[in-house]
């Protein structure tokens, strides 16, 4: 391990080999960075559209819930019309019917982890995807030409400073890991935003950062735009409203391979139906009859869209048919209390398949087989502007929890591994 360690406080199972994926599976996956680059353009647009009126004003209403003005003010702004995130990362489940896209990250840690991984796994002999240093030159890519990159570290986020630290050492002295209250920072240098909007009221510097960046000063990633961060956008791809504009915007091609791989996903808005009206896919006429299913039929995911502190890992996300009643029923009841403030999303639950993989017991000295569970992490770096702007792929992170974890998080028991074709 560096000697600084990679996430604070925490530790995983080692893997003794990288998760195989297979050439089809690996081929896959590499391909996804292009549709999903495509899809954060296409909600882009969306949100500027419904703003302007050229498509459903509910679109930004809902994409703008519990925003403060300043953060509204800053995601309308000119200067970032058609920024998106230059790290993509989704989450995608091993289920029995192949992969399923839960939640897109544009703020993700495990960058610096997976790049160590890479590297080791890589030196040791392995063949990993995006190779040994993969990741190290994807991140470097997104910045362009700006003679110094400032990684600003927020508190919240302080248990992935250190693997953030790690990667700036091998970028070497373009790149530096600051708090942000020690942020300094000249003319057209860059930013990598390692904090959450949300947090903004923590962040000292933030203010005179977004102007500077909003005066194209300096430039900024992720950009300040805490619409492109909602898990709603999957709610948006749903919504038949929107069938035509995403036909238009993601090709007819893209926009049937993400629906092939994004579970059905609705957004709770407790707003009444008509008498004969019914939510698609449900066939419920409100939200509280979800209530009466039984605890088999609750294969439901519940989870906070965005702009919280539980809007990431495991918190606040509450699956249907691992909740008694009562504790399905408070979850349900919290998000129509809290829409107009924190807006929840309810997801279609596939099971993830079942994988073996295996780690070395460091306690008892010797390899430890398991049967698990696997989220699949792979990281997009978009270099480039506009039409020429491209996602590569930089290596693909494994957390395999144990078999009997029905949600898939980085917990202490899971094995992380880089992946292999």
């Amino acid at each position: 391990m560096p000697t600084g360690g990679l996430f604070a406080g925490h530790d995983w199972r080692v893997a003794t080999a990288p998760f195989a994926l297979g050439k089809k599976l690996a081929n896959d996956i590499e391909q996804l960075g292009r549709v999903l680059l495509q899809f954060y353009k296409a909600a882009n647009l969306l949100y500027r559209k419904s703003v302007e009126g050229a498509q459903p004003q509910w679109v930004a209403r809902w994409l703008e819930l519990g925003k403060p003005p300043r953060i509204v003010e800053l995601q309308r702004s000119a200067t970032f019309k058609t920024a998106v995130p230059r790290v993509i990362r989704p989450d995608l489940l091993l289920t029995h019917d192949g992969l399923s896209v839960t939640e897109l990250d544009s703020v993700p840690g495990g960058i610096g982890l997976t790049a160590w991984l890479n590297r080791i796994y890589a030196n040791a002999g392995c063949t990993v995807v995006g190779g040994a240093d993969g990741m190290v030159r994807g991140f470097n890519s997104i910045f362009g030409d700006a003679p110094k990159v400032h990684i600003v570290v927020s508190e919240e986020a302080a248990t992935y400073r250190p693997e953030m630290q790690w990667l700036a050492a091998q970028l070497g002295p373009r790149f530096n890991v600051v708090r942000p209250e020690d942020l300094k920072i000249g003319a057209d240098e860059a930013v990598y935003r390692f904090f959450e909007l949300f947090d903004l009221p923590n962040i000292p510097s933030s203010s005179l950062l977004f102007q500077k960046a909003v005066e194209k000063q300096i430039t900024i990633t992720p950009p300040p735009k805490a619409f492109l961060e909602e898990k709603m956008l999957l709610a948006l791809l749903w919504n038949r409203n929107l069938d035509e504009f995403w036909r238009q915007n993601l090709g007819e091609n893209f926009f049937r391979r993400m629906r092939a791989l994004t579970p059905r996903t609705w957004i709770v808005d407790p707003a009444p139906l008509p008498p004969h009206g019914a939510i698609p896919g449900l066939d419920v006429t409100n939200w509280a009859q979800l209530e009466k299913l039984s605890q088999k039929e609750r294969d439901l995911i519940l989870k906070v869209s965005g702009f919280s502190a539980h809007a990431w890992g495991a918190r606040g996300v509450f699956l249907g048919s691992d909740l008694p009643g009562s504790e399905w029923a408070a979850a349900l009841a919290d998000a129509l209390r809290d829409f107009e403030q924190s807006p929840r999303v309810l997801q279609k639950y596939h099971h993830p398949a079942l994988v073996d993989t295996a780690w070395y017991d460091f306690e008892h000295a010797k390899v430890q087989p398991m049967k698990g569970r696997a989220r699949l992490c792979p990281y997009y770096f978009v270099s480039g502007e506009g039409d020429a702007a491209r996602a590569t792929i930089g290596g693909v992170l494994a957390t395999i929890c144990p078999a009997d974890k029905k949600i898939i998080h980085g917990m202490t028991e899971a094995v992380f591994a880089p992946c292999s074709a």
